[in-house]
Formats: structure tokens, C-alpha cells, sequence
């Protein structure tokens, strides 16, 4: 077998002075020619052909030993090219050149495109994109006018050292960094919470007041399970309250164990179902922890490796439930999964509106003034409070307001929608004179009865 001549005939040029350099490779291959004769073709050249096939020749030993060196010189040559590099750096250097010294900028870039094809001469020979590269610079130098001698582009700066461990060096079950890794961005998340009667802010921003009763899903998606359920505040009673909170953090291999968390009316633990307080013994166990803010009333449950904060509180005799989920988890879900709370709200059919509560004029005025002390503002927990302190009798369910109010200060990605305004779904504000005039007819009906 002949190892491959080194000049290629279809280009129909004579070497570069680019190529100069590329010193005197494969000599003998250089030396021979190919020639046409009727009717057949013959080797003719100095000295010997290469590729005779007389007996004497093959049985000499120099003759595989040259041939072998021959064939494996190529191959690493070959190998060596670096002509797709300069190709990239000339693409980059020239993708989005603007203004009035563009030409000369071109005439920059072709001018490194050509040193770099000069650097890479000797290990590029044979190669038929860079002899291309060669004569396109050529004719792209004498279509702009650009001089050989002349400025050329600043070396690009060199990338920053490569990670030999790649992704795995990064904490995986560090969502927040895992995702800034893959999207040059921090990731974006929402917020959902259900309190009170109950009370649901979607993750959308949409609030409704449910009057579900049972166990209901508040989320369900393919790394967390968390149900509701809603019992009467009293017998006979048409206003419900969270009773028990069951979250469910979903197996995730590389990072934790399945987790389990249960909450009810008087008994908030610090520690998920199997007495742990974080996500087991695998490597990323730490990114799930569990801390309790306020002994009974606060606990606080951090899943660092899906980038969620779940925030669980008991005001009076009600649990309330918080979340900031990434944007990522909180849709990782499917057409099956359709029934989320936090995701699509009451169903219509189990909505009802917080003016309800407005029959008893006395007893509403009552709780706006209860409800004013920790909510100042007149929006949708501040609606949401009066409703349940007039439904229940129960002052605790102004802190239930207030407490989802500030894990939403914390938990929202976008302070500027912390309050919402929903004209006409709260009861109406009772004036000053009506409500005294309310007194002083009570306060006759007493002396009067006297």
C-alpha cells in the first residue's frame, strides 16, 4: 500500500507562502509523478519508484520500516490540523462588525486569520480545508484592499480553566447554583399559600375563599406532594379551617431519601415522620432541612436541591401553609395531576365570596377593628381576616392573616404584588356615626328598660 502523495492536484496552485514552512515531509512521495500513457498508466521520476513491485525491493527490510514511518506520520499530521480553530476565530472575530472602521476591522481579522493559518502550516499540509482557508484569505485580502503587513486582532482571552470534573464537581442537589450552571441565570419562582377559612393564593396570584371540606391536593407534582384538610371550626358550623397538613418530599437519588412531614392542630413537630430532620444519609441529605422558627406555632422546611422554602404555622386552632417553589418544580407536573390548589385554585363550584360575612353589621365592625392592629392595609388578608373572625368568633385568625402576610413579604420574587385588591369581595367599612348612632340606640334600649 502507498502512503498518499502529498500535493493536491485539484486545487491547481502552486504552494503558498503559507506553506513555505512546511519543510521538505514525505520527500520521496514529492519526487514521483503520475503520468498518462496509452493504454495504460506508469511511475516515472528519479531514482527508483516507490511503489515498485520488484521482488528485490519488497524483500528488503528498510523498505517497511521507511513505508511504516511514512503511514504513521501521516496519521498523527492529520490529526494535528488546527485549521478549524482559526475558522471559529475568524467567524467570531467578523459575526457582528458595526460602524464606520469595519473595513478596517475585517482587514484585522483576515490578517489573524492568516498568521493563524501560517502557525498551523506544517501539521495542516495534505489538508484540504486548510490549503481552502489559505487561498480564500487570499482572495478575501485583495476584494477589501487589505495589506498583508499591518495590525491584527487582540488574542482572545483564554476560556477559564476546564472543570475535569464537569457538572458533578457542582453541588447537584444545590438547585439554585445546579440551575445558574445550565442557564447563566438564577432561576425564577412563585408563591402559594392556604390560611384561615381557607383562604388560597395561587401561585398565578389569584385568591380565592374555599368552603372545601375534606382533604383536598395543594400541590402535585413530580417532586412534592401536599394535602389539605379541612374540618369545621364547630358543629353545625359552614366555616372550615386546616385541620392536618401531610407533605410528601418525593425520592430524588442523588440527593435524599422520601421524606414525610405531618402536621395537625396542636401537635406542629420539628422532625418528619421518621424522627429526622433532614433528607437521610445520601450525599445531598443536607439539602433538605427542617428548623422550627417558634416552638408550636413556626416550623420552617428547606429543600435546597429543588429550590423550595415551605413554611407551616398553627394561629389558634388552624395550621396555615406557605411556599416558594422555583418556577421549574412547580410545574413539573402532568394533565393527571390537574387538581392543585395552588396551581388552579378553588374549584369554582367550592368558592364563595368574603362579603358574606356582613350580616351582622356590629360584629363585622368589630373585627375590621381587630383585624386593623396587624393588617393596615385593606386588601385581600385584611378582607380575608374580618371574614374569619366574623364567621368564627375566633380573634387567632388575625394572626393566621398576618402570618401568611409576612411569609408572603419573604416568599414573593416580586414585592410590588405582596398586596391584592379585589373590589367588592370584602365587607363593607360601617361609618364612624353609623356605628355610634348603633350604640346610643343601645344605650337608650338599656335605660329605657330601667
Amino acid at each position: 500500500m502507498c502512503p498518499p502523495s502529498k500535493e493536491l492536484p485539484a486545487l491547481g496552485a502552486s504552494s503558498s507562502p503559507e506553506e513555505a514552512d512546511a519543510g521538505d515531509l514525505l520527500n520521496e512521495a514529492e519526487t514521483s509523478q503520475r503520468v498518462s500513457n496509452s493504454p495504460g498508466s506508469a511511475w516515472i521520476g528519479m531514482g527508483k519508484p516507490a511503489c515498485s513491485e520488484s521482488p528485490g525491493q519488497l524483500e528488503n527490510p528498510s523498505f517497511f520500516l521507511r513505508a511504516l514511518f511514512l503511514l504513521l506520520f501521516c496519521g498523527h499530521v492529520s490529526s494535528q490540523c488546527k485549521i478549524l480553530r482559526c475558522n471559529s476565530e475568524y467567524v467570531a472575530a467578523t459575526l457582528n462588525l458595526r460602524g464606520s472602521n469595519r473595513n478596517a476591522a475585517y482587514c484585522n481579522a483576515l490578517r489573524s486569520y492568516s498568521h493563524c493559518t501560517r502557525k498551523t502550516a506544517r501539521t495542516c499540509r495534505g489538508d484540504l480545508a486548510y490549503h481552502s482557508a489559505v487561498h480564500g484569505i487570499e482572495d478575501l485580502m485583495i476584494q477589501n484592499n487589505c495589506s498583508k503587513e499591518g495590525p491584527t486582532l487582540p488574542p482572545r482571552p483564554r476560556p477559564p480553566a476546564p472543570n475535569h470534573q464537569g457538572f458533578e464537581s457542582l453541588d447537584i442537589c444545590n438547585y439554585e447554583k445546579s440551575f445558574l450552571y445550565k442557564h447563566g441565570q438564577p432561576p425564577s419562582y412563585q408563591h402559594c399559600a392556604a390560611f384561615g377559612d381557607p383562604h388560597i393564593r395561587t401561585f398565578h396570584d389569584d385568591f380565592h375563599t374555599c368552603r372545601v371540606e375534606g382533604s383536598w391536593p395543594l400541590l402535585d407534582n413530580d417532586y412534592l406532594f401536599v394535602q389539605a384538610t379541612s374540618s369545621p371550626v364547630a358543629k353545625g358550623s359552614n366555616a372550615t379551617v386546616t385541620s392536618k397538613l401531610t407533605i410528601i418530599f418525593k425520592n430524588m437519588k442523588e440527593c435524599i431519601d422520601q421524606k414525610v412531614y405531618q402536621a395537625e392542630i396542636d401537635n406542629l413537630p420539628a422532625a418528619f415522620e421518621d424522627g429526622s430532620v433532614n433528607g437521610g444519609e445520601r450525599p445531598g441529605g443536607s439539602s433538605l432541612v427542617i428548623r422550627e422558627r417558634s416552638p408550636g406555632q413556626h416550623v420552617e422546611i428547606q429543600a435546597e436541591y429543588i429550590g423550595t422554602t415551605i413554611a407551616v404555622r398553627q394561629a389558634g386552632h388552624q395550621l396555615s401553609f406557605s411556599i416558594r417553589a422555583a418556577e421549574e418544580v412547580a410545574r413539573a407536573f402532568t394533565e393527571e395531576q390537574d387538581l392543585q390548589l395552588c396551581v388552579g385554585g378553588c374549584p369554582r363550584s367550592q368558592r364563595i365570596s368574603r362579603s358574606e360575612c356582613c350580616r351582622s353589621r356590629v360584629a363585622t365592625e368589630m373585627a375590621r377593628a381587630l383585624c386593623k392592629e396587624l393588617l393596615p392595609v385593606e386588601d385581600v388578608y385584611f378582607q380575608s381576616c374580618v371574614f374569619d373572625v366574623v364567621t368564627s368568633g375566633d380573634a387567632n385568625f388575625t394572626m393566621a392573616a398576618h402570618g401568611a402576610l409576612e411569609d408572603a413579604r419573604v416568599f414573593l420574587p416580586n414585592a410590588e404584588k405582596l398586596h391584592i385588591f379585589q373590589a367588592g369581595a370584602g365587607c363593607p367599612h360601617i361609618s364612624s356615626s353609623f356605628l355610634l348612632l348603633l350604640l346610643t340606640s343601645g344605650l337608650w334600649a338599656v335605660l329605657l328598660h330601667f
